[in-house]
């Protein structure tokens, strides 16, 4: 490979991809590690600072005499200002009292200070740094807060921060170049070369061709993508053999071909007409009545589902109509949906099913004399309500292993007198919207 061909830009998406993490990765290290350095050399300024501020202290307070009064003492610490470093500051007792204050006041106050040791507040634009001494700093009972200058550290920690930040740079630019050189030699070249033969190959067969000069043919490798390359070193043999014995068999070939694009039109028209099915299992027109007008939305939340409505005419001039949902989504509550369907109609029209009595006698509460007496339910009515126990009995005699149920309202009513007999097994409860 030439050089320059070498480093060219990577014009493959995988290689580009590759180039882009590597070099965030590697800033995103350099950072975390930056971050702990940074705030060490920040540390380490401020206490070059602190030194030479409290040398500059010591001295001044062995110039002051030892038994020099408030005034005096305070004239020497003055003499502090003369330095660009200290800005201001002030001079308190121990009870807090302040003896005086010159220059630019610290934001560091006499309440804030520690009752042992020294105290430090460095302001939020790093310009300016307040250092309080404590009575063993100074050898009296006074404490001392100034103000200095760190615009000086500040700007030491900027260059600091631009040099590391170009290293960083540098370290993030030439690992993602290495990687990419080194990956796209061993790993991106073959890929590419790899995607090349499967195109040659394909052409190849497609044509009916002899087998070309593949890449993947020449290459020994010992690692995973070798195992990719002789993968597809065995099926392009699999399917050249394939394709020499469809020679010796092409019109019988042929023929296979025709049968299996016939066998997947079958299957795809048999597939549609399923679908066509499960929506003509709702009914395609409402039943219409003189003096009520009836009817329905419906919208699965799958291409099929176990929702379902029906409204059909029973014995005696009643009408039934359902409205349920099977439990689960798809094709098997499709099925069972149907399954629910059918029985409902079959067994609200009084009619047998597997050996399972559907007498009059049986009703669907419990003892048939509960109901006799009552004025307010329909004989009729109640016979076709038993439906709904008998689907229920036969689901669980029959399908109980598969644990499909469904949810169901079913109601018969009266259109001559409006009296409607209804029972709801688990499903939402219906509203009466008045005129």
């Amino acid at each position: 490979m030439a050089v320059k061909e070498l480093f060219r830009f990577p014009a493959s998406r995988l290689s580009r991809r590759i180039a882009f993490w590597v070099f965030i990765s590697v800033i995103v290290i350099e950072t975390l590690i930056f971050i702990p350095s940074y705030r060490s050399r920040e540390k380490e300024l401020l206490s070059q600072l602190k030194e030479i501020s409290l040398a500059r202290v010591a001295l001044t307070m062995k110039i002051a005499k030892p038994d020099a009064s408030d005034s005096e003492l305070f004239q020497h610490v003055k003499t502090l200002q003369d330095d660009n470093m200290v800005l201001g500051g002030t001079l308190h007792r121990l009870d807090g009292k302040k003896v005086g204050a010159f220059g630019k006041m610290p934001e560091l106050r006499i309440e804030n200070l520690k009752i042992n040791g020294m105290s430090f507040l460095l302001n939020r634009d790093g310009s300016d740094y307040d250092i309080a001494c404590s009575p063993a700093e100074l050898q009296r009972d006074y404490r001392l807060i100034l103000r200095h200058d760190s615009s000086s550290v500040k700007q030491r920690l900027l260059a600091f921060f631009l040099r590391i930040a170009g290293l960083v740079v540098i370290i993030s630019i030439v690992v993602t170049v290495g990687t990419w050189l080194t990956l796209r030699w061993i790993v991106v070249n073959p890929i590419l070369n790899l995607r090349h033969d499967l195109v040659r190959a394909g052409e190849s067969l497609s044509n009916d061709n002899q087998t070309p000069d593949l890449y993947s043919a020449k290459v020994q490798r010992h690692d995973e993508l070798g195992e990719v390359i002789g993968a597809f070193r065995q099926m392009y043999r699999q399917i050249s053999d394939a394709i020499n014995e469809r020679k010796k068999a092409e019109e019988a070939l042929r023929k296979s071909f025709k049968q299996v694009e016939s066998y997947s039109r079958v299957l795809d028209n048999e597939l549609e007409k399923g679908r066509r099915m499960q929506i003509n299992f709702l009914p395609d027109k409402l039943l219409q009545m003189p003096g009520w007008e009836t009817a329905a939305f419906f919208k699965p939340a799958r291409q099929v589902a176990g929702d379902f409505y029906d409204i059909f005419q029973l014995p005696g001039g009643s009408i039934g109509f359902v409205i349920a949902d099977v439990c689960d989504k798809g094709v098997g509550a499709a099925l069972f949906m149907a399954l629910f369907r059918s029985l409902i109609r079959v067994f609200s029209g009084q009619t047998s099913l597997d050996g399972l009595p559907l007498t009059c006698s049986e009703t669907l509460f419990g003892e048939p004399t509960q109901f006799a007496d009552s004025a307010s339910l329909d004989p009729t009515h109640i016979t076709a309500l038993k439906a709904v126990k008998l689907t229920n009995n036969y689901i669980a005699l029959n399908h109980g292993d598969l644990a499909m149920f469904a949810t169901l309202f079913f109601g018969i009513l009266d259109p001559d007198s409006g009296s409607l007999s209804y029972i709801n097994g688990g499903h939402e409860p219906l509203f009466i919207v008045g005129s």
